[in-house]
């Protein structure tokens, strides 16, 4: 950059005419003249720099109050009054946002495969075309979604409206920053990079011959197997799977059922007592940020001190909030987390045949935990993941009697709640196995006892408690 000075010292005949104080310098003004004019230069400088003060005081107001100090991102508007603007959420891009996210999340997506079907979707720039991959990654790197500012490098907490939630953020975050980040892909089958080579564990790898698929090793680990398995093949196998976690007696899913909504009221106890210790926390760490100001503003403590001891408060109470959120979360979700991995379990097979191949990556990563394949006898082996490995099993034990407990085996003779009918004066169950004397109905009721502990007890808290 050239000053002005100099531009007058590379040539004797410019001159600069300050008109509103007489004023005209050259190369060879006289001394006087350029004190003034060295005068209002200091001036118009301190003017500068006083402007940039201000304009950092109200940007770091801004930030303690909540609010981003400039345009929020795509998903909000500006609303209010000059100095007193807020974002709020636009109801027209929000969806966008939040599609976009749980896109990614699924890890079935590169930012370039994401780009195009959020268009597909209808996202658009102001302009009306696709975003393209840097804005995209931008997007997905903005923590102001989930109620965070990130200002100067800092990230602060906001009081805009989350589109998403910080456990979905920090997912995607996680996504984002691995080595192995999604990559963009032509064609995609439905298991590529799901199932592995029974000898070597290796990847198997997808090839399309004639219209069809063939899965075979990749041999890079020397592997002695060199056959192909169409995908139909491994289709028909993957629902012989599914049959492993479906009730054949729905009786026991309702029983499940019922266990988990006697189990929900104790999480609820004992979410309450979590709840009441959190907020105690929060009121005492409230009570340290009022007396750490008060200090600052006797002069006890330095501003570097305060700053220090301020944020760790700030951090904690975040930490305390989010807690706070996933347990109010976690009762929410809890009965409906046990009430759909029932529904899933019986109905696997049926969604499964119904979804396109992305959703079939998605409940095959959901259900299992690892898929092996031997090509040369096209065999498919699967092992489930913890919750399902535990209804697979207990789905054996029903086929199999012998290895339900006695009690168990009894209970199955009549497990339906008796239903007392009104007849000549007397009361007496409906159901016709519970006979009028008084020590079979006593047995009945035992044993109704017991299948309902043991249901309650050791299938539906065994899944649902861990």
């Amino acid at each position: 950059m050239i000053t002005i000075d100099d531009w007058l010292a590379r040539d004797n005949e410019r001159q600069i005419h300050l008109v509103k104080d007489s004023l005209i310098l050259t190369v060879n003004s006289r001394s006087q003249e350029l004190l003034n004019w060295g005068i209002k230069v200091l001036f118009a400088k301190n003017y500068i720099d006083n402007l940039r003060e201000e304009t950092k005081k109200g940007q770091a107001e801004k930030i303690r109050q909540g609010w981003l100090p400039t345009k929020p991102p795509l998903g909000y508007i500006t609303t209010g009054d000059a100095g007193h603007k807020i974002h709020i959420i636009d109801s027209n891009t929000a969806p966008f946002i939040k599609d976009m996210f749980e896109l990614y999340a699924t890890s079935n997506f590169s930012i370039k495969k994401l780009c195009t079907a959020m268009y597909e979707k209808g996202l658009r720039t102001i302009k009306g075309s696709k975003v393209i991959k840097s804005r995209m990654h931008q997007f997905l790197s903005d923590p102001f979604y989930c109620g965070m500012l990130r200002w100067n490098g800092k990230v602060h907490e906001g009081k805009q409206t989350p589109i998403i939630s910080k456990e979905l953020f920090d997912t995607v975050q996680m996504i984002l920053n691995q080595k192995t980040t999604p990559k963009y892909r032509k064609h995609i089958t439905t298991f590529k990079g799901l199932l592995k080579c029974e000898e070597c564990q290796g990847t198997i790898t997808w090839e399309t011959q004639k219209g069809h698929w063939y899965g075979h090793c990749n041999h890079y680990k020397n592997c002695s197997l060199k056959g192909y398995t169409r995908q139909e093949k491994v289709n028909e196998q993957i629902f012989k799977h599914f049959d492993k976690i479906a009730f054949q007696n729905t009786r026991l899913s309702d029983w499940i059922l019922k266990g988990l909504k006697e189990s929900h009221a104790d999480k609820i106890d004992y979410q309450e007592k979590c709840l009441n210790e959190l907020n105690t926390q929060l009121k005492r760490l409230q009570t340290r940020a009022d007396v750490l100001y008060n200090d600052r503003l006797d002069g006890r403590i330095d501003t570097g001190t305060y700053d220090r001891k301020y944020k760790e408060i700030a951090d904690e109470r975040e930490g305390i909030l989010n807690t706070i959120n996933r347990h109010g979360k976690a009762e929410k979700d809890y009965f409906d987390f046990g009430a759909n991995l029932l529904e899933l379990s019986q109905n696997a097979g049926a969604i499964y045949k119904s979804v396109n191949d992305e959703k079939k990556r998605e409940l095959l990563s959901l259900v299992f935990s690892k898929l092996v394949l031997n090509a040369d006898k096209g065999m498919l082996f699967a092992t489930f993941r913890k919750p399902f490995e535990i209804i697979a099993q207990k789905v054996s034990d029903m086929k199999d009697g012998s290895k339900l407990p006695k009690t168990f085996e009894k209970a199955t003779r009549n497990f339906e709640p008796p239903i007392f009918l009104q007849q000549e004066g007397t009361k007496y169950p409906e159901n016709e196995v519970l006979l009028p004397r008084k020590d079979s109905n006593l047995e009945i009721a035992l044993q109704r006892r017991l299948c309902y502990r043991y249901t309650t007890g050791q299938l539906a808290g065994g899944i649902f408690s861990a």
